[in-house]
């Protein structure tokens, strides 16, 4: 385009993609005015207002109000503040489309009433804290009438639902199936069961005692070595894989051990023994059984709405490592 030219409105228009009506009434209302005129009144533009027109086209169809674009023209605003503006509304348009998706989804789902659908609604439109109250209120419910240990509840209260600002459809028809859950009192009651029957039956009382949670503790640095070598693709035959094999060794043979018991003695067959418990364990995550209870949906869904899976074990190098530590060092 020539930097000196004036162009009519007709060549304006089919150069900034407006239509004629819209660069007459953006003269109009002030927003880009015509550079000069004809004798004959017929409005010129110059290659400035040219631009200036393709850029209240973008914007315009970016949803800018033409108050916000005189602003950003008259340099009282920069494209940077008018975006950021415009992204959190945008941001704060698709929280909400999403928020309406997950409803309608679950609605499909559930084949729901139409005081489930009020109740969704609801739901996810909650504030974090209250939806911390809920769960909350839940796990006080579950705890009533009998005495779990406390660390054990100290846990299962930690182990709680964080929805982001922006969460994705699954989060949210996580969040809502398990906000129902909890407010469930039948739930609350078959969740309590099932604790109570696992800290208090069979080997439930030994498993949450202080000791054993005292020694269960006491792997997780051990369990994280290994994860990071197995992650960094260390050899479990190296001497770091040796390293993280004896320490889980030294921890596993104390496991059991009292004062009139030393536990498991370190031998080279109860590391193949310990190794082939390490592949039973790899066997059993790729084929994991399904949740048996609510808790265990729970569970389920608060690892959904934190987005949030746990790294996996590494069962088969750690199996590999014991294996090779049960040989001579070389």
């Amino acid at each position: 385009m020539d930097m000196n030219k004036l162009y009519p409105i007709g060549d304006v228009a089919r150069r900034t993609g407006l239509s004629i009506s819209a660069v007459r009434y953006y003269a109009d209302v002030g927003v880009v005015t015509p550079s000069a005129s004809t004798a004959a009144g017929h409005r010129l533009y110059d290659v400035s207002a040219i631009a200036r027109l393709e850029l209240v086209r973008t914007l315009r169809e970016l949803g800018a109000g033409l108050g916000e674009i005189r602003r950003v023209l008259a340099g009282e605003a920069t494209l940077r503040e008018l975006a950021a503006t415009h992204l959190a509304l945008l941001e704060r348009q698709e929280a909400g489309l999403r928020r309406r998706r997950a409803v309608l989804s679950t609605i499909l789902k559930q084949d729901s009433t139409a005081e489930q659908v009020l109740l969704m609604h609801k739901l996810v439109g909650l504030s974090d804290e209250e939806r911390h109250q809920l769960i909350d209120e839940f796990w006080t419910e579950v705890c009533t009438d009998w005495e779990p240990p406390e660390r054990m509840t100290e846990w299962w209260r930690a182990v709680r639902p964080e929805l982001p600002d922006y969460p994705a459809t699954a989060q949210l028809e996580a969040w809502i199936e398990l906000a129902e859950l909890v407010q469930d009192n039948e739930a609350r009651q078959a969740v309590r069961r099932q604790l109570y029957e696992a800290c208090t039956t069979g080997a439930g009382p030994l498993m949450t005692s202080s000791p054993m949670l005292d020694s269960l503790e006491a792997a997780t640095p051990i369990s994280q070595a290994a994860m990071d070598a197995s992650r960094e693709q260390v050899p479990p035959d190296s001497p770091r894989g040796r390293e993280i094999a004896d320490q889980w060794i030294g921890w596993l043979t104390g496991v059991f051990a009292t004062p009139d018991s030393p536990g498991s003695p370190d031998t080279p067959e109860f590391r193949i023994q310990a190794a082939d418990h390490m592949l039973a364990g790899a066997e059993w995550d790729r084929t994991p059984p399904q949740p048996e209870g609510p808790f265990d949906r729970y569970m389920a869904l608060v690892t959904t709405v934190n987005n949030a899976p746990q790294e996996q074990f590494p069962w088969e190098w750690l199996a590999a490592a014991l294996r090779a530590s049960a040989l001579p060092p070389r």
